[in-house]
């Protein structure tokens, strides 16, 4: 078993000034996963940069309200809201509320660098 708590994870800077909590990874996980779990943080106004990722993702919105563009269609988010991503989806996510945007993603197999594209 292994237990990560919230207050004891560094957060890291995303590209797009998110602030980024990796929670599970196969790397930091001795349990053999093959998905990574990370909370990510946007500020009002705030959207992460288009891009395209080889893996699937699942997007789970913990507080606020978004817009999230997957190809060429947007979709409004808000808490307790979720959604799939195909693999290689052009997408991006975009802080429209007036709060933080809090929210999970899911990324199967884990989130590699070198796996995602950036469009921009």
């Amino acid at each position: 078993m292994l237990i990560k708590k919230g207050s004891e994870i560094k957060s890291i800077q995303g590209n797009e000034g998110s602030e980024i909590k990796q929670y599970f990874h196969p790397h930091n996980t001795l349990n053999g996963i093959s998905f990574s779990l990370a909370r990510f943080t946007l500020e009002p106004g705030k959207k992460s940069r288009n891009h395209k990722i080889k893996s699937s993702e699942i997007y789970y919105i913990l507080e606020g309200v978004a817009i999230l563009k997957i190809e060429h269609e947007s979709y409004q988010l808000e808490k307790d809201d979720s959604m799939y991503v195909p693999p290689m989806s052009e997408q991006y996510i975009e802080n429209i509320g007036s709060t933080n945007l809090r929210f999970l993603c899911i990324v199967e197999p884990a989130w590699k660098q070198e796996d995602e594209i950036i469009l921009e």
